[in-house]
């Protein structure tokens, strides 16, 4: 019984060592150099990292020099076996608003360590409600609108089943 204690204990150090000492403003600016290499640039405000959280804001999305969508609040919390990114505000440039949704009012991605090739997303805006799935192994997206309000501009898009609105694709 003393040895499944240790084990324990050093499983829970290394577990909350691992949390604690997490580069994670260092992993944000990762994922700022590996998408200009797409030519897409984040420009934020401010940076700030708690324990288990990195929360970053006012985030401006830049494609190739030209501003196209701008962020108030990215937020990412993570315990290693169960992460979530939420996404606050997101809007969209009016040079867009006629291709994709205007305003994206809260997001939320979620990854758990029981499933690892697979995030769950849910996503609420000007279209309505969304669910979903995108699967990192097989390469697919599939959301599904769960109330929609104005999809117009993205139905072309969509096909039509008895649970609604989906959206499918691969990347």
């Amino acid at each position: 019984m003393q040895m499944v204690k240790k084990v324990s204990l050093i499983f829970l150090g290394v577990w909350l060592a691992l949390l604690l000492f997490m580069p994670k403003a260092e992993l944000y600016y990762t994922l700022e150099k590996a998408l200009a290499t797409k030519d897409i640039t984040l420009n934020e405000k401010s940076i700030n990292e708690g324990l288990f959280s990195l929360s970053v804001r006012e985030i401006t999305v830049y494609v190739k020099g030209i501003a196209l969508a701008k962020i108030d609040e990215l937020n990412f919390f993570t315990l290693l076996f169960y992460s979530t990114l939420r996404i606050d505000n997101l809007i969209v440039d009016e040079a867009l608003h006629a291709k994709v949704p205007a305003l994206t009012q809260q997001a939320y991605v979620h990854h758990t360590l029981l499933s690892p090739l697979t995030l769950a997303v849910d996503a609420n805006g000007s279209f309505g409600t969304v669910t979903g799935e995108i699967d990192l192994k097989n390469r697919e997206v599939q959301m599904n609108f769960v109330e929609t309000k104005d999809i117009s501009m993205i139905q072309s898009s969509l096909t039509k089943s008895e649970k609604g609105w989906t959206y499918e694709t691969s990347f």
